[in-house]
Protein backbone atom coordinates (compact mmCIF):
# COMPACT_ATOMS: atom_id res chain seq x y z
CA UNK A 1 0.00 0.00 0.00
CA UNK A 2 1.63 3.71 -0.74
CA UNK A 3 2.34 6.29 1.42
CA UNK A 4 0.51 9.09 2.03
CA UNK A 5 3.16 11.15 0.55
CA UNK A 6 3.36 8.65 -2.92
CA UNK A 7 -0.88 9.53 -2.99
CA UNK A 8 0.18 12.56 -2.45
CA UNK A 9 2.31 12.67 -5.98
CA UNK A 10 1.45 9.84 -7.59
CA UNK A 11 1.49 11.99 -11.08
CA UNK A 12 4.84 12.39 -11.12
CA UNK A 13 7.06 10.29 -13.20
CA UNK A 14 10.57 9.72 -11.56
CA UNK A 15 11.91 9.75 -8.04
CA UNK A 16 13.67 13.45 -8.88
CA UNK A 17 10.14 14.61 -9.39
CA UNK A 18 8.46 13.28 -6.45
CA UNK A 19 11.49 14.63 -4.46
CA UNK A 20 10.94 17.88 -6.02
CA UNK A 21 6.91 18.22 -5.65
CA UNK A 22 7.37 16.83 -1.93
CA UNK A 23 10.01 19.08 -0.96
CA UNK A 24 7.53 21.90 -2.24
CA UNK A 25 4.52 20.75 -0.58
CA UNK A 26 6.52 20.54 3.09
CA UNK A 27 8.10 23.68 2.74
CA UNK A 28 4.44 25.43 1.96
CA UNK A 29 2.92 23.62 4.91
CA UNK A 30 5.55 24.91 7.08
CA UNK A 31 5.52 28.25 5.97
CA UNK A 32 1.87 28.42 6.33
CA UNK A 33 2.34 27.51 9.90
CA UNK A 34 4.90 30.53 10.55
CA UNK A 35 2.35 32.49 9.03
CA UNK A 36 0.29 31.55 11.46
CA UNK A 37 2.73 32.69 14.22
CA UNK A 38 3.30 35.83 12.52
CA UNK A 39 -0.22 36.80 12.12
CA UNK A 40 -0.84 38.63 15.11
CA UNK A 41 1.95 41.01 14.50
CA UNK A 42 0.77 41.75 10.89
CA UNK A 43 3.76 40.56 9.01
CA UNK A 44 3.44 38.43 5.80
CA UNK A 45 6.55 35.78 6.03
CA UNK A 46 8.59 38.03 3.43
CA UNK A 47 8.42 41.39 5.42
CA UNK A 48 9.70 38.95 8.71
CA UNK A 49 12.48 37.71 6.01
CA UNK A 50 13.10 41.04 5.26
CA UNK A 51 13.21 42.56 8.93
CA UNK A 52 15.43 39.38 9.84
CA UNK A 53 17.98 40.06 6.80
CA UNK A 54 18.30 43.99 8.07
CA UNK A 55 18.72 42.76 11.52
CA UNK A 56 21.44 40.90 10.72
CA UNK A 57 22.89 43.50 8.63
CA UNK A 58 23.22 45.94 11.60
CA UNK A 59 23.42 49.76 11.42
CA UNK A 60 25.02 49.67 7.97
CA UNK A 61 22.12 48.44 6.54
CA UNK A 62 21.68 47.05 2.86
CA UNK A 63 20.82 48.34 -0.92
CA UNK A 64 17.92 46.67 -1.93
CA UNK A 65 19.26 44.41 -4.56
CA UNK A 66 21.36 42.82 -1.59
CA UNK A 67 18.42 42.42 0.48
CA UNK A 68 16.92 40.52 -2.81
CA UNK A 69 20.05 38.37 -2.84
CA UNK A 70 19.54 37.49 0.76
CA UNK A 71 15.34 36.27 0.85
CA UNK A 72 14.48 33.12 1.41
CA UNK A 73 11.62 33.28 -1.57
CA UNK A 74 12.41 35.69 -4.62
CA UNK A 75 10.11 38.66 -4.70
CA UNK A 76 9.73 40.43 -7.78
CA UNK A 77 8.83 43.77 -6.37
CA UNK A 78 11.37 44.16 -2.98
CA UNK A 79 11.02 48.26 -3.18
CA UNK A 80 7.24 47.94 -2.93
CA UNK A 81 7.70 45.51 -0.09
CA UNK A 82 9.97 48.24 1.46
CA UNK A 83 7.87 50.65 0.90
CA UNK A 84 5.02 49.11 3.18
CA UNK A 85 7.51 48.66 5.81
CA UNK A 86 8.63 52.11 5.73
CA UNK A 87 5.20 53.10 5.96
CA UNK A 88 4.29 51.36 9.43
CA UNK A 89 7.88 52.96 11.00
CA UNK A 90 9.82 48.84 10.75
CA UNK A 91 12.06 50.28 8.10
CA UNK A 92 14.05 54.13 7.56
CA UNK A 93 16.06 54.17 3.93
CA UNK A 94 18.51 56.92 2.95
CA UNK A 95 20.02 57.36 -0.37
CA UNK A 96 23.92 57.13 -0.16
CA UNK A 97 25.74 60.31 -0.34
CA UNK A 98 28.63 58.68 -3.05
CA UNK A 99 25.81 56.83 -5.61
CA UNK A 100 22.68 58.81 -5.45
CA UNK A 101 21.26 55.57 -7.25
CA UNK A 102 21.71 53.41 -4.27
CA UNK A 103 19.34 53.62 -1.35
CA UNK A 104 20.00 51.68 1.93
CA UNK A 105 17.53 50.35 3.90
CA UNK A 106 18.02 49.74 7.93
CA UNK A 107 15.46 47.93 10.68
CA UNK A 108 13.82 51.10 12.88
CA UNK A 109 13.89 50.59 16.81
CA UNK A 110 10.41 49.31 16.48
CA UNK A 111 11.21 46.61 14.08
CA UNK A 112 13.88 45.31 16.32
CA UNK A 113 11.27 45.57 19.29
CA UNK A 114 8.84 43.15 17.44
CA UNK A 115 11.84 40.89 16.21
CA UNK A 116 12.56 40.15 19.78
CA UNK A 117 9.04 39.46 20.78
CA UNK A 118 8.77 37.41 17.32
CA UNK A 119 11.73 35.19 18.41
CA UNK A 120 10.89 32.71 20.47
CA UNK A 121 7.44 31.66 19.36
CA UNK A 122 9.27 30.99 15.75
CA UNK A 123 11.66 29.44 17.61
CA UNK A 124 9.42 27.53 19.36
CA UNK A 125 7.53 26.69 16.39
CA UNK A 126 10.59 25.66 14.45
CA UNK A 127 11.46 22.89 17.48
CA UNK A 128 7.77 21.77 17.14
CA UNK A 129 7.85 21.12 13.64
CA UNK A 130 10.87 19.22 13.98
CA UNK A 131 10.48 17.13 17.32
CA UNK A 132 10.19 14.03 15.84
CA UNK A 133 13.14 14.08 13.85
CA UNK A 134 16.33 13.14 15.75
CA UNK A 135 19.39 15.59 15.21
CA UNK A 136 21.76 12.94 13.28
CA UNK A 137 18.80 13.29 10.74
CA UNK A 138 18.16 16.44 10.95
CA UNK A 139 21.93 17.25 10.23
CA UNK A 140 21.73 14.85 7.26
CA UNK A 141 18.39 16.61 5.82
CA UNK A 142 20.50 20.19 5.89
CA UNK A 143 22.91 18.38 3.98
CA UNK A 144 21.08 16.73 1.41
CA UNK A 145 19.17 20.25 0.93
CA UNK A 146 22.45 21.90 0.42
CA UNK A 147 23.69 19.60 -1.70
CA UNK A 148 20.31 20.12 -3.82
CA UNK A 149 21.15 23.71 -4.17
CA UNK A 150 24.53 22.95 -5.73
CA UNK A 151 25.16 23.50 -9.17
CA UNK A 152 28.17 22.32 -10.82
CA UNK A 153 27.38 22.96 -14.58
CA UNK A 154 24.96 24.90 -16.13
CA UNK A 155 21.81 23.48 -16.68
CA UNK A 156 21.29 21.43 -20.35
CA UNK A 157 18.99 23.31 -22.50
Amino acid sequence: MPGKAQLEVRHTRSLESEAFVLLLRTADALLREVEGVLKNSGLSQTQYNVLRILRGAGPAGLACREIAGRMITRDPDITRLLDRLEARGLVSRSRERRDRRVVTSRITAQAARLLKQLDEPVSSLHQWQFRHIPARRLRLLVSLLEQARKRDRARPE
